[in-house]
């Protein structure tokens, strides 16, 4: 029997409440002009991926600038051990860009960041200033196998994000505040 730890994912499950919890996390960032970022934690299953927790990240562990992010390793395996604790995994994140940069993945993201199997990785436009952002207004990127990230365009957006109502995925703090 074969069995692998990052199982292909077909649909991604989000609490309606995901996606503007975590833009109005990152517009803080956004009004001092950086960009911000919350990681997604959830269960992996059946062709499935469900967003249960969001991760805000706090303290000098973070680095958060106008066109940059670093998340040192000890911060993320503070992230890591909450989710152990909690019986999830990190399956996505979700970042922001200013105006001039787009919602493409930039260099630096695609270089240093996440490379794991079916990982999501969103950008939102504008440092998530925008509240009414919706999905098909940000650069959605998945990470398959073999080829690295690749950008879902609207009609894969429609038919792999789905947003149900009901649940709230509560907003974690990992990090020392400032």
């Amino acid at each position: 029997m074969k069995t692998t730890c990052f199982p292909a994912v077909s649909e991604w499950i989000f609490p309606e409440t995901v996606l503007p919890d975590s833009l109005a996390e990152m517009a803080a960032d956004g009004l001092v002009g950086n960009e911000g970022v919350v990681l997604w934690l959830g269960h992996k299953g059946q062709g499935r991926t469900e967003v249960t927790h969001l991760v805000a990240l706090r303290g000098q562990e973070i680095t958060k600038l106008p066109d940059f992010l670093r998340i040192e390793s000890s911060l993320i395996n503070d992230v890591t051990d909450i989710a152990i604790d909690l019986g999830v995994s990190l399956v996505g994140q979700i970042h922001s860009h200013g105006r001039w940069y787009g919602t493409d993945l930039s260099v630096t993201d695609i270089t240093y960041g996440f490379a794991v199997p079916f990982y999501l990785s969103v950008v939102a436009p504008d440092y998530a200033l925008r509240s009414a952002t919706s999905w098909k207004d940000c650069g959605v990127h998945v990470f398959e196998p073999g080829s690295g990230y690749r950008r879902l365009n609207i009609e894969e957006i429609r038919r792999r994000i789905r947003v149900v109502s009901g649940n709230k995925a509560p907003l974690l703090k990992v990090g020392e505040e400032r």
